[in-house]
């Protein structure tokens, strides 16, 4: 980042550009801009407050605030390895405080007195923290994120000091990067706090590892869960008033996700690696969204709930921290979920530096804003130099509204909080509902079940619900009759599944209820619940959902369902599960046809053991037409290539488990164990030249099945599509007895994608020979077979020596190898060769920055001396960029879709051209994969699972490689586009081609 933000710099100063930033605080609101009806103050800021990250209202209406000083690096600790997204490993775990060193991030209270809207008393709770991230009040004290704990002070006087060492409530929590770490505690409704998780570090708590996700916490039982994984880095998640999760992103084109309980989320997966179960074969994905309006990050939101600005009551308020805003979204129904709506401004701070951190609402109805206030708002490395003298807090407020009094809930007897449940300023509602719970009180467990059932306010209702059953006060009783309300049954499934046991006739109940409910998010709030109860109740209840026609475009439902079958569908349950699924009535049901068989085949291949690839044989069976069939098959064949390991050997007898190279597998027999390949082969009797068949026969290592792909691999009568795909195979297998006949095929005259299958799978042989016979065949192919042969020798170190021999004779042309091709052998590390290199082309590094520069300002001339056509432009994109790229739903996905990149900034554009390695998305970033054998491979990451990774290069092949062959996987440095690429257009061309990547829509073009 700071290398292209360099770049874009010096071209900017050469232009003369300026830009408003950093005002001083006392002007800073009166510059800002906000909706129409509102104002903003300024609270409080600097020296009162530098460096907010996380701000809340305590129960007497104070403001509290974390200033994170310490960021980026905690205090007493060594770096042991840093990577480019300052991901850090340090040389030890700190202890918890104060034992540990001691930080520089404090713990303030702001406190406004006289009522003018601004703080005028400050005293510090807690200091000497080391990268605080977040706090929540309750238990008679404060609970506080410093990772990697979650930590809980207690103040039982209320003095506003702790009165001892803090007690660590949990530990793992990742402290790899500080920008990403553990944040956002936030009570739920249901009395559990909740935390969001960001996306460059990895937490391992209790056995239970994840990066981003949120997690929750139950202060009175002290179980830990992960609720749902996924979601980038999020700062900020809220609860609405039916107690939906909303939480943040920084994910461009969206500004939420709706957690759901047990879900699966987007993630950065090329960064990260797959989601943890690898059985989830899907995943949600952000709130859909409409209008998306400013930079990427998304923190802080907050459903506004308070009385004082009703134009935004029941909005989703979040910052805005690139744009330098503060947004409103309308959220709206989407079946069991929302879309969401870019509505308007709240803020904008027409201030570069303006950088806000964290969004709350007070007891007032105003919304809090922090602005970390700081010329950066990126982190280009751990050791960037931040501005810690500034920081400030706004207040945004509907004009002429006044300050609330001062307040102390805590103060109230039960019954002023049960009756505050009833009230309409949410700040007060949620305080009461959670004081409630906290005491605990049995005697307020009947008003509250009176208030639950028989008030006329949904609402509050819910409120009642949800502190009785934080106080402990909800049993399975009262439970099953809360399933009779439409307003609480929802909630009533969730606190059932909670305890993991529900009496026999409520069971019964539910499973009736998941076939006769017609409320789909009552359906959803059962499927998730089907994953906690028993495997006797959830599977049933997910059998019953299956058969919902209506909910397969349901944007949660199918994915929930099949959640909750593979939770419970192997071990034990396995049986069970073939009852409810492997039976030809179920086929009768569209989400068990489009979303629950082919992937439960898919998992039990998958799984691989002898009880579950008879379920597979099962399942076919069951299959009621032979299109349903081939769905299987298909998803069967997926399943036992995820498999951990190759099938591979012989004999029909059993089934035989190898090595990638071994001429023979090792037998391992069990009674009844050959189900499925006697059923594959009974299959192929009937059609034995069935592709699909052969390729699934020959994972299971049936003899017939093998000989007949290795025929059809190099029968230059076969078709190309079918010669490719037993390649494939083949090359996955890689059985030594295979290898001389795939050679004698490179001298057949093959189509390019066979010639192409075939290099790849005899790439997979770490042997002299193949390397040979790939150099003796060279000079006969066409330049595209050349490029591929190329690419498979540069992957291994000998094989490399051996081509490099063949240029530096003479043997071979070197023009036409390319500068990223030469770059691969620098993954080899090795001296001789990189010497070998400079020999022949010379450097093959990239140019320095200032020479970078200097193209950007010659490419500028060629900008500025017209306008260029933007339907000729429309020609050199589909010609240069769309084999990449997409923009307005044209071209490929390997790169980042321009659509909603910074296309008006035409400096930024040509600075991301002419260094493109300089800034690449995480979700875009290229990666080097060595072997155990010593091939090495790079691509973008397009797939990953507990068995193999899925790498995708710039010729936009596909290369599967098994998790077993694998010795390290790391980041490249270097993007997967080219750098030059506009060296090969005219002046007029680039002119064209920047018209039309700066259009707004594709209608101005054609």
């Amino acid at each position: 980042m700071k290398r292209i933000l360099d770049l874009i710099g010096a071209l900017l100063i050469s232009c003369g550009a300026a830009f408003s930033q950093g005002h001083p605080a006392a002007e800073a609101a009166g510059k800002m801009t906000v909706a129409e009806g509102l104002e903003v103050g300024l609270f409080a800021s600097e020296p009162m407050v530098r460096q907010p990250v996380a701000i809340e209202f305590d129960d007497r209406g104070r403001l509290w605030v974390i200033q994170y000083l310490q960021y980026p690096n905690p205090a007493g600790l060594k770096r042991v390895e840093v990577d480019r997204y300052s991901r850090t490993i340090y040389d030890r775990v700190p202890k918890p405080p104060p034992q540990g060193p001691r930080g520089a991030d404090r713990i303030t209270i702001l406190e406004d007195t006289d009522g003018d809207g601004r703080a005028d008393k400050v005293k510090d709770f807690l200091d000497g923290l080391n990268l605080a991230s977040s706090l929540a009040f309750g238990r008679g004290g404060v609970f506080v994120v410093q990772v990697p704990y979650l930590l809980f002070y207690a103040d039982k006087d209320g003095d506003d000091a702790p009165d001892g060492e803090p007690e660590v409530l949990l530990t793992g929590f990742g402290m790899n990067d500080a920008h990403s770490v553990a944040n956002s505690l936030t009570w739920g409704p249901d009395g559990w706090l909740y935390g969001c998780q960001g996306s460059t570090v990895t937490a391992k708590i209790r056995g239970i590892e994840f990066q981003q996700g949120v997690w929750r916490y139950h202060p009175e039982t002290k179980a830990f869960e992960l609720f749902c994984e996924g979601g980038g880095n999020s700062w900020g998640l809220d609860f609405d008033d039916q107690g939906n999760l909303i939480y943040g992103t920084n994910h461009g084109g969206y500004v939420a996700l709706h957690g759901v309980l047990g879900g699966y989320y987007w993630k950065s997966f090329g960064k990260h690696g797959a989601l943890h179960n690898p059985f989830a074969y899907g995943y949600f994905q952000h709130i859909q969204h409409e209008g998306f309006k400013g930079g990427h990050v998304e923190v802080g939101g907050v459903i506004y709930r308070g009385e004082s600005m009703p134009r935004l009551r029941g909005k989703y308020v979040a910052a805005d921290l690139l744009g330098h805003a503060v947004y409103w979204h309308e959220l709206s129904p989407r079946g069991s979920t929302f879309k969401s709506r870019h509505g308007g401004d709240v803020l904008r701070a027409n201030d570069t530096w303006f950088a806000p951190t964290d969004v709350t609402v007070g007891p007032d109805g105003a919304i809090y804003v922090t602005d970390w206030h700081d010329k950066r708002t990126a982190h280009p490395d751990p050791d960037a130099t931040w501005d810690r003298s500034n920081g400030r807090i706004f207040r945004i407020q509907a004009k002429g509204a006044k300050v609330s009094k001062p307040i102390d809930l805590a103060g109230l007897s039960d019954a002023q909080l049960i009756e505050n449940l009833n009230g309409s300023n949410h700040w007060v509602v949620a305080h009461s509902r959670r004081l409630l719970g906290e005491r605990g009180n049995r005697s307020n467990d009947e008003p509250l079940r009176q208030l639950a059932l028989r008030s006329g306010d949904s609402k509050a209702r819910l409120e009642a619900l949800w502190a009785l059953h934080s106080s402990g006060g909800v049993d399975a009783e009262f439970a099953d009759r809360l399933l009779s309300h439409s307003a609480l049954r929802n909630w009533a499934v969730r606190i059932l599944s909670e305890s993991g046991e529900v009496p026999e006739p409520v069971a019964l109940k539910l499973i009736s209820l998941a076939s006769a409910e017609s409320d789909v998010s009552f359906r959803s709030e059962l499927a998730s619940a089907a994953q906690r109860l028993p495997a006797s109740i959830g599977l049933k209840i997910a059998e019953r959902l299956a058969r919902r026609n209506e909910d397969v475009d349901d944007p949660h439902v199918p994915l929930l369902v099949w959640w909750a079958v593979e939770k419970h569908c192997a071990g034990e349950s396995l049986e069970l599960t073939l009852e409810l699924f492997g039976d030809e009535r179920a086929w009768r049901f569209r989400m068990n046809r489009e979303v629950i068989l082919e992937r439960l085949i898919r998992r039990y291949a998958a799984e691989g053991s002898w009880e579950t690839l008879r379920a597979c044989a099962t399942l076919l069976e069951s299959a009621r037409t032979p299109k349903h069939r081939r769905k299987l098959l298909a998803a069967l064949e997926v399943g036992l290539a995820e498999r951990s390991g190759v099938l591979a050997g012989a004999p029909e007898s059993g089934i035989f488990q190898g090595k990638a190279g071994s001429a023979k597998g090792v037998r391992t027999t069990k009674p009844g164990s050959d189900k499925l390949g006697r059923f594959i082969d009974d299959l192929r009797e009937r059609s034995p030249d069935d592709p699909l068949l052969i390729r699934i026969g020959g994972r299971l290592a049936r003899t017939s099945a093998l000989d007949r792909a290795l025929e059809l691999a190099c029968d230059p009568k076969a078709s190309a599509a079918v010669r490719v795909g037993m390649l494939k195979l083949l090359g996955e297998l890689a059985l030594a007895e295979h290898k001389p006949r795939l050679i004698g095929s490179l001298k057949q005259k093959s189509p390019d994608s066979v010639f192409a299958a075939l290099v790849e799978a005899l790439g997979a042989y770490d042997a002299a020979d193949v390397a040979a016979n790939l150099i003796g065949n060279y000079p006969e192919m066409n330049a595209r077979s050349r490029a591929k042969v190329r690419a498979t020798l540069f992957s291994r170190r000998a094989w490399t020596a051996a081509l490099l021999t063949q240029f530096s004779e003479g043997n071979f042309a070197k023009d036409e190898v390319q500068l990223a091709e030469l770059r691969r052998i620098h993954l080899h590390q090795d001296d001789g060769l990189n010497e070998q290199v400079r020999k022949l082309w010379g450097s093959v590094t990239g140019g320095t920055p200032e020479e970078k520069l200097a193209v950007m300002r010659r490419f500028r001339n060629d900008l500025n001396a017209g306008q260029g056509d933007a339907g000729r432009g429309y020609v050199v994109f589909q010609k240069a960029c769309a084999v990449c790229h997409q923009l307005f739903g044209e071209g490929k996905e390997l790169g980042p879709d321009l659509t909603h990149a910074n296309r008006t900034d035409r400096d930024y554009l040509l600075a991301s051209i002419v260094d493109p390695s300089a800034v690449i998305r995480k979700e875009h970033l290229s990666y080097n994969l060595e072997t155990k054998d010593d091939q090495f491979l790079s691509g973008i990451i397009v797939e990953q699972n507990a068995s193999s990774v899925s790498l995708l290069n710039a010729a936009n092949e596909r290369s599967v490689v098994s998790q077993s062959r694998i010795a390290s996987l790391r980041e490249s440095t270097v993007s997967m586009m080219p750098e030059g690429l506009l060296q090969a257009l005219t002046p007029d061309e680039l002119r064209d081609l920047f018209r039309y990547l700066q259009t707004g829509k594709p209608s101005a073009v054609r």
